[in-house]
């Protein structure tokens, strides 16, 4: 969810509200006969509108859930989940008299705050991310799709070095050996190579390449770093003739498609990370704040 132009008239009228929430509460503060409380009538006013926003801020989640209850559009819940459960927090405020208080109702003013902030770390990672995701990982796919690409990689690599099939003292490659037109034309040739560079070849595929290629999310491997990569590859072009610098160059190029796979799949994390927390804390903000309602109105 991106914060743009569509945001200002939920801005400008978030806004509104809550200075007229604000105006309202000035003079019940100031000349009440008795302190604020959250037991008093305009108390009780604030805590069921803060609490009526934060009902429907979770809506939100369970219009997701149940496809029978997508009533609207998706973008207006979004944006009306970003202002309204943003105004809910200054209500509830105002409900509290700005006090913290003991017992359950200071761990729901704790867990509120961590509500709202989540969120907001959430709005802004929403708004960025995309940007980031596009500027990063040039190679972006679906995400639901990673693994499947991951694996073509790894095959398209395994077939670059099956292609090497050993005759005695040579080895016949599939090599490029034309463009034309945007197509790529191979051949079957006999590039000589020396046994020493053959089996320093293989050892590197097998030893360093496929492994990375193999693992999904290897940000530790050597081969994540580009720089490390770029050495590894020209270290094999010292002992490799030219002819097989293209099947090298395919070779690089997949590893670098795997740092795009990988990055964009520690961005998604990112991107989604959150809501770890946000989810599970909103859900038990409302059912202790169901709880702590009910507790006042007996006690009270």
């Amino acid at each position: 969810m991106r914060i743009d132009r569509t945001h200002r008239i939920w801005a400008l009228w978030t806004g509104a509200l809550f200075l007229l929430a604000a105006l309202a509460y000035l003079p019940y503060a100031l000349w009440s006969r008795s302190s604020p409380s959250g037991s008093s009538v305009p108390g009780l006013l604030y805590g069921t509108a803060g609490y009526a926003l934060m009902m429907f801020a979770v809506l939100l989640s369970l219009r997701k859930k149940f496809p029978i209850w997508r009533i609207g559009r998706a973008q207006t819940w979004m944006r009306g989940h970003l202002w309204l459960g943003l105004l809910s927090y200054p209500l509830i405020l105002f409900h509290s008299a700005f006090s913290m208080g003991n017992g359950l109702s200071r761990a729901l003013m704790w867990i509120f705050s961590f509500v709202v902030a989540s969120g907001l770390v959430g709005a802004a990672v929403q708004h960025y991310m995309p940007g980031i995701m596009t500027d990063r990982v040039p190679l972006e796919t679906i995400y639901n799709q990673i693994d499947r690409v991951q694996g073509q990689i790894l095959k398209e690599a395994d077939d670059l070095m099956s292609s090497l099939a050993e005759k005695k003292n040579e080895y016949g490659l599939l090599v490029p050996i034309s463009r034309t037109s945007g197509v790529i034309t191979t051949a079957s040739t006999l590039v000589r190579l020396s046994d020493q560079s053959a089996g320093r070849l293989r050892e590197v595929y097998e030893q360093t390449i496929q492994p990375y290629l193999t693992q999904r999310g290897a940000y530790r491997h050597r081969m994540a770093n580009r720089n490390t990569s770029k050495a590894v590859f020209a270290q094999l072009r010292t002992v490799t003739p030219e002819s097989v610098w293209p099947v090298i160059a395919d070779l690089e190029n997949i590893c670098e498609e795997k740092r795009d796979l990988d990055r964009q799949s520690r961005l998604h994390r990112l991107l989604q990370g959150w809501l770890l927390v946000h989810i599970p804390l909103s859900y038990l903000l409302i059912i202790l704040g169901a709880i702590h309602a009910v507790m006042a109105l007996r006690y009270s």
